[in-house]
């Protein structure tokens, strides 16, 4: 009687498992990524003792100086980065359509060949060499040492870096290249996967630093497989506001630096420009106090930044009173509502409430939830908070005022501000001269606090 062979069905995209195919991937919710994979039982081998292809040698007399980062000569992304590129790494930076990715990258390019170092190759799948020429040109980014290729065929890709022998490598995008080893369009989970693979095993081979630009897709993702982002050393985002000229690039994964870093850019008409200083970005200055509006501090990576919290409260007339949330996090702030009409008194059942941020600013950690509350409260009384007031803290939901960490840090850059007054939550910890604080144990009273702070 002949064996019957069992097969297992596998994601595509995140590896995930079944006995038998469906349409939908139960772990990453990808659809038409099960594909059929054989025999399910591994194959157990015995693996001989190999030459090891280095001497394992003590950490401490392990030569560093290979892995030194070296500066792309923009500020704002060495920051991100981790203080520039290391040698071999592959850096995946993803972004919508049209947010600017290969203006940044024509910028690093442009840099990097002007440095005086070895030269840097720009390859494009998407436009023309002529279009990219074109947009270097008004961007002020054109340097003898600075080469550009249109291609989308990686083994021609490959034939350009053996003949410029560059120090830095940008592809634009990953999506557009294609292998002829391997069957698939160009874009598909095949494709992206071994012309990725491909472009990491040549970075490690030769030390060369290597950016691919990625696509996203609608829910704001990576596009391609799953594994594309664990080949890769550093994941970037590049986000932005089409309507905004502002810019950040935010760092995911970082395997030689911070990942929760983020860099801030100005988009202009004549290129890109970073902006060491971004606080004031993030809030408006009005000439009188109006109600509705707080101030928070927020932390991303090691940079506290301002941020602007303005609420509307209005009279429902819905069976549903509507909840409008923009820049934070909905879920959240339906719980901050819930608690501040239970503990803090604030009727909002018949109410209309919207929430957001200013200069499209997405907040997402817990610190924002004191400002986002006294802001409803504050349009839900109509009357406007002190200007020179700055409120840190979580919220519970027995409505008492949680530490977050970094207080100190926080008030320094409200105090730089010009900020004057802070609601903090108690045992701050060591807090900077020239802001007066005052602690508040939960939310009323920090609501009956924020009326003795002068304006």
């Amino acid at each position: 009687m002949a064996k019957k062979t069992s097969s297992t069905y596998r994601c595509a995209e995140c590896g995930y498992e079944v006995a038998k195919w469906v349409g939908r991937c139960p772990e990453c919710q990808a659809w038409g990524t099960i594909e059929e994979r054989g025999d399910s039982r591994p194959q157990v081998a015995r693996v001989a003792a190999g030459a090891p292809s280095a001497p394992a040698r003590p950490i401490a007399q392990v030569d560093v100086e290979s892995a030194r980062a070296e500066p792309t000569g923009v500020s704002e992304l060495d920051r991100v980065l981790g203080g520039g590129l290391v040698p071999g790494v592959v850096v995946l930076l993803a972004g919508e359509p049209g947010v600017g990715k290969s203006t940044l990258l024509l910028e690093v390019a442009h840099r990097w060949a002007a440095s005086g170092g070895a030269p840097s190759l720009y390859v494009t799948g998407e436009e023309s060499a002529g279009q990219v020429r074109l947009r270097a040109e008004r961007t002020g980014n054109v340097d003898d040492a600075m080469f550009l290729a249109a291609e989308s065929d990686l083994s021609a890709l490959l034939g350009h870096v053996d003949d410029v022998k560059p120090g830095l490598l940008i592809v634009d995008s990953v999506q557009t290249m294609s292998s002829p080893q391997v069957e698939g369009s160009p874009g598909g989970v095949t494709q992206v996967r071994a012309v990725t693979a491909a472009l990491v095993a040549l970075a490690k081979e030769r030390g060369l630093p290597v950016v691919l630009v990625g696509h996203v897709t609608k829910e704001g993702s990576v596009a391609g497989p799953r594994v594309l982002e664990h080949l890769v050393d550093v994941v970037l985002h590049f986000e932005g506001d089409r309507h905004s000229t502002l810019r950040m690039v935010r760092g995911v994964k970082n395997r030689f630096g911070p990942a929760d870093e983020i860099g801030c850019f100005e988009l202009r008409d004549d290129g890109i420009a970073g902006v060491p200083d971004p606080s004031g970005l993030f809030v408006n200055r009005h000439a009188e106090a109006v109600p509705g509006t707080a101030v928070t501090v927020t932390v991303e990576g090691k940079r506290p930044l301002l941020a602007e919290v303005q609420a509307l409260v209005g009279k429902s007339y819905l069976n549903q009173p509507r909840r409008a949330v923009s820049g934070l996090d909905s879920s959240r702030v339906s719980m901050v509502l819930a608690v501040l009409e239970k503990r803090g008194g604030v009727q909002l059942g018949d109410k209309d409430v919207y929430v957001a941020t200013v200069g499209g600013m997405k907040v997402t950690e817990p610190a924002v939830d004191l400002a986002a509350a006294l802001a409803v409260s504050s349009a839900f009384t109509d009357q406007a908070l002190s200007p020179k007031l700055v409120a840190i803290g979580e919220v519970g939901l027995a409505g008492e005022v949680r530490r977050v960490t970094g207080v100190g840090r926080r008030l320094g850059e409200a105090a730089r501000m010009g900020f004057t007054h802070a609601l903090v939550p108690p045992d701050p910890g060591p807090l900077p001269d020239g802001i007066k604080t005052l602690e508040v144990a939960d939310l009323a009273s920090a609501v009956h606090a924020v009326g003795y702070v002068p304006g």
